[in-house]
């Protein structure tokens, strides 16, 4: 378990991301710190944590830093999400025959 700075956290990442392409799989775990009575709403941070069964890692993120680091998290993920299914979408013909 390794504490990472937002923009080593976004390499690293990566690495894992593409390491488990097809292999495994990567478990990612967004949670708010923070949200203590008598603590400013500019204090309040967000713990992201992931892992692939053997290497975890995670980062600290601060509302002050929290678009940037948004902007840079969404990119990744789209760019290694490719190999996901598609959706089947469900058919509304049966339906309408079915209520005829």
């Amino acid at each position: 378990m390794v504490l990472l700075e937002s923009k080593q956290f976004l390499k690293e990442l990566t690495r894992l991301s593409q390491k488990c392409w097809l292999l495994s799989s990567v478990y990612i775990t967004l949670k708010k710190k923070g949200s203590v009575e008598g603590v400013e709403p500019s204090d309040n941070k967000c713990l992201l944590r992931a892992m692939d069964g053997k290497k975890k890692i995670i980062t600290m993120v601060s509302s002050k830093e929290v678009n940037t680091f948004q902007m840079a998290y969404s990119n990744l993920l789209r760019a290694n999400m490719d190999g996901l299914k598609k959706r089947q979408k469900k058919s509304k013909s049966k339906k309408s025959k079915a209520a005829q």
